[in-house]
């Protein structure tokens, strides 16, 4: 991960609410209904669009190289999958094309990289866990030793919440 301080924080304020991305992270959680559905709502009521996140794990199989890049093309084909899937939901909610942002590697150190890296992210949408194993790694992370790695927002949407709560609350 990189040494990089994040971006000052009057230069994401210069960004007009038309341009403001919303983050979502994409994973195959439940609560991600939830997030996406909050973003999408903020963005149709209030402007700007949505961006998806979703990291691809580094392959383990390190001893033969091509099975490891075989298994590691194979994750990157069905992440992509899933992002299009997500992506054509954010259309049918909001009638824009969201951002895409995959990445390989451990997902928390990406996700740290791309709201370094792109300074129109102003919120960061977060679905989190209702049940016994939790609120999520990056959840727990990001609200706890790492909050402070971060320079803007970050909205997280308990994953139990209804459809009709999230447009109240939007």
């Amino acid at each position: 991960m990189s040494e990089k301080s994040p971006p000052a924080a009057d230069e994401k304020s210069r960004i007009s609410p038309a341009d403001r991305t919303f983050l979502v992270v994409v994973d195959r959680s439940d609560e991600l209904k939830a997030a996406l559905r909050f973003a999408c709502r903020r963005v149709a009521r209030a402007g700007g669009t949505v961006a998806l996140f979703h990291a691809v794990p580094q392959s383990e199989f390190h001893h033969f190289a091509s099975i490891g890049e075989l298994m590691d093309q194979e994750a990157r084909t069905e992440a992509e999958r899933l992002l299009q899937q997500i992506a054509a939901e954010v259309h049918r909610q909001t009638g824009k094309f969201p951002s895409l942002y995959i990445r390989q590697g451990d997902p928390l150190e990406q996700l740290l990289e791309v709201l370094e890296e792109e300074p129109r992210i102003s919120v960061l949408v977060l679905g989190a866990g209702t049940g016994s194993e939790g609120p999520g790694l990056i959840v727990s992370a990001l609200s706890g030793q790492l909050s402070g790695q971060i320079s803007i927002p970050v909205t997280i949407v308990p994953g139990n919440l209804s459809d009709e709560r999230i447009d109240a609350l939007t």
